[in-house]
């Protein structure tokens, strides 16, 4: 594996950590609808949440979460529309972002950011 792709998974391990930490119950990792792949799936008292996990080892080239383009939204919700839909799920649904940048030590400094884009409309 490459070493991006072991940062991305210590990013996505420590993002679950965070929402664990506060009180989200992860119900799936990686989970993948045809070539969309949304990284976490959680789930808190009033919504049902899709999480994109932007990892970095540093912040010198821009914040991780400015990394989540137009396209990549549109295939979150594509996504998460087909999961809401297959599992029956009548939740409100929101969609978030957690940029993870790795300080020293090895320890991830995270950043939670609730709503971090609404569902385009066609």
């Amino acid at each position: 594996m490459a070493s991006h792709n072991d940062l991305g998974k210590q990013g996505e391990d420590a993002a679950v950590r965070y929402l664990q930490r506060n009180g989200y119950e992860i119900i799936e990792r990686n989970w993948v609808y045809e070539k969309y792949e949304i990284d976490i799936i959680a789930r808190n008292k009033e919504y049902i949440v899709f999480v994109e996990v932007k990892t970095r080892s540093s912040d010198q080239w821009g914040n991780p979460e400015e990394a989540v383009s137009d396209g990549k939204i549109r295939r979150i919700v594509e996504a998460a529309d087909f999961y809401l839909n297959e599992y029956d799920i009548d939740m409100p649904a929101r969609f978030d972002v957690i940029a993870a940048i790795i300080r020293a030590g090895g320890t991830f400094e995270t950043e939670h950011i609730d709503d971090a884009f609404l569902a385009p409309v066609n």
